[in-house]
């Protein structure tokens, strides 16, 4: 049965309790505006956002050198990740809120003169201590960025065009963390690990010089903060506490889980239950109020709900993979960690090629259902052809599956980015910029802590497998122990051992490669589930007639 026919073209709401909206008939106050060329907006604003992403994996890779380099443990170190991911995860959501007060163009340019200021900080940190400090500050300040510019290209071209520029946002924020790890290890070993922060300087600067002259806030909001003027401000205290507290806690299990035990360590299981209990609160509280810190009730429009939870499955499998692989080719495969980073890149260059041409289709009128069951479809064909994988591949054999999942990933993005404004009113698209934000990121920490958590349980489980077929009764394996051992030599009585000992260590390897394409296949299982959610979009109507740009 075709795809057209499957997907169902109705446009009703969710509930009836969920305020109707009708953004096809813009109000003058909702009408794009310009001053200077929109394209020049977009790429200004995308190299903030593509900093501020660059970080969350740059430093990845220099944590042994940080550790050595302030006197602290390995683990101790993994806190300079986990501080800015939570700092990052408090901050998304609310941004929306925080923009309508103090405009966007004053939070925009704020977030990035902060994050540049701290990045600067961070690079000078004497003691593992303050740089954890100073990471929270820079994760709070760029927390900002992802969305706002997700919102400002909302605004600044028309339904028409807005494909081509989500296909640059999303240039940024698919390239970045492949690029991380590379450039970090490049860094770290041919300068300092101080110089991952130190090379935020300069382009943080020529941003806000740049935003300065381009960036201007939408008609909406300066009416809004005009009608606000000499009004007290309204500030949801409970709802503020309440979602940052859930989403910091939340964070801190995830990233932290796997290395204490889970729910054997009591911190993660204190932190599990106030996590959970807080942000259910928060549901129940930000429903009821007029005003709500985050405004959860535009989860009510069915494309915004669905396309969340295809974006939140995505990168779950998108950065699930990004963690295996690497790891995959350093451990399995004996690559340094520069190899490893260059044998990852050639998926970004695809991306780069691929998606304004995906945004080009989109300007062209294609169906973005149909690009996203495209683009799901070619994610869970890489992803099942990386579980094919063996300890004799080669280069390429690591390359091309990884190409082939990173092009679905820009091929259905694209299209997400693009559809899930189309049925909410321009007002909203701050609020809905920071949720989306968030479940994409809530997406990533998600793949990481299940990807290493099964990885680990997987190869104990195929070891007690193989393990059970290596006993004295099993002449087989007790006759290649013994001709493993003399072929290195020695005496007879110490070549059993010796054989033993080989046997067992390509037990342990296989052990983990088995573990590997187990993980490979459960991502693509989950892609498999995603799919039927397409089904669930409403088509975007047919354009009644161009929205054109203001000229002022």
């Amino acid at each position: 049965m075709p795809v057209e026919s499957l997907i169902e073209e109705a446009e009703e709401p969710l509930s009836e309790s969920v305020p109707l909206f009708e953004p096809d008939e813009p109000s003058p106050v909702a009408k794009p505006v310009r001053i200077f060329n929109p394209w020049a907006v977009a790429l200004v604003v995308t190299i903030g956002t593509f900093m501020e992403v660059l970080d969350t994996s740059i430093a990845n890779v220099a944590l042994p050198h940080i550790a050595g380099s302030l006197s602290a443990s390995q683990d101790e170190s993994t806190w300079v990740l986990t501080s800015y991911l939570v700092a990052n995860a408090i901050v998304l959501p609310i941004s929306g809120w925080i923009s309508s007060v103090i405009g966007r163009k004053r939070y925009y340019l704020g977030c990035v003169m902060l994050f540049t200021l701290f990045s600067a900080v961070c690079g000078l940190a004497p003691t593992l201590g303050i740089l954890v400090v100073f990471r929270v500050l820079q994760g709070l300040a760029g927390g900002g960025l992802q969305p706002s510019v997700q919102a400002i290209l909302a605004d600044t071209f028309s339904i028409e065009n807005r494909g081509m520029a989500m296909a640059v946002y999303t240039v940024a924020i698919l390239c970045a963390p492949v690029l991380g790890p590379t450039l970090g290890g490049w860094i770290t070993d041919n300068y300092s690990w101080r110089w991952i922060f130190y090379i935020n300087i300069p382009v943080g600067v020529a941003c806000v010089l740049a935003t300065r002259m381009v960036l201007q806030d939408p008609p909406y909001m300066l009416k809004q903060r005009k009608e606000r003027k000499g009004k007290p401000l309204s500030v949801d205290l409970v709802g503020l506490s309440l979602v940052s507290i859930g989403l910091a806690s939340v964070e801190v299990v995830l990233d932290r889980g796997q290395e204490l035990d889970w729910f054997g360590s009591h911190f993660i299981a204190t932190l599990t239950i106030l996590g959970i209990g807080a942000l259910l609160f928060a549901v129940f509280w930000e429903l009821r109020q007029k005003n709500p810190i985050v405004n959860l009730r535009l989860l009510g429009e069915r494309n915004f709900l669905f396309c969340c939870m295809i974006v939140l499955g995505l990168y779950t499998v998108l950065y699930a993979t990004t963690f295996l692989l690497p790891q995959f080719m350093q451990e399995m495969m004996g690559y340094d960690a520069t190899t490893a980073g260059i044998a990852m890149s050639p998926s970004g260059i695809a991306t780069i090629i691929e998606v304004p041409f995906v945004g080009w289709m989109l300007s062209r009128g294609l169906d973005a259902r149909r690009m996203i069951v495209i683009g799901l479809v070619t994610i869970m064909t890489g992803s099942w052809w990386m579980s094919h994988m063996n300890l004799q591949i080669g280069e390429a054999d690591l390359i091309w599956p990884r190409t082939l999942q990173v092009l679905g990933v820009g091929f259905t993005t694209v299209p997400l980015s693009t559809i899930m404004f189309r049925f909410l009113p321009r007002e909203q698209s701050g609020n809905a910029a920071g949720i989306y934000a968030l479940v994409r990121n809530e997406g990533g920490s998600i793949g990481i802590a299940l990807s290493s958590t099964m990885l680990q349980r997987t190869a104990q489980l195929h070891q007690t497998m193989l393990v059970s077929h290596l006993t004295p009764a099993d002449l087989p394996a007790v006759q290649a122990a013994s001709a493993a051992g003399q072929s290195l030599g020695g005496n007879v009585a110490n070549a059993h051992y010796a054989g033993m000992a080989l046997v067992y260590r390509q037990l342990l390897q296989q052990s983990s490669l088995l573990a590997y394409m187990d993980q490979f296949r459960m991502l693509s299982g989950v892609i498999l589930l995603l799919i039927p959610m397409v089904f669930f979009l409403k088509r975007p109507p047919a354009a009644k007639g161009k929205i054109e740009l203001d000229a002022h």
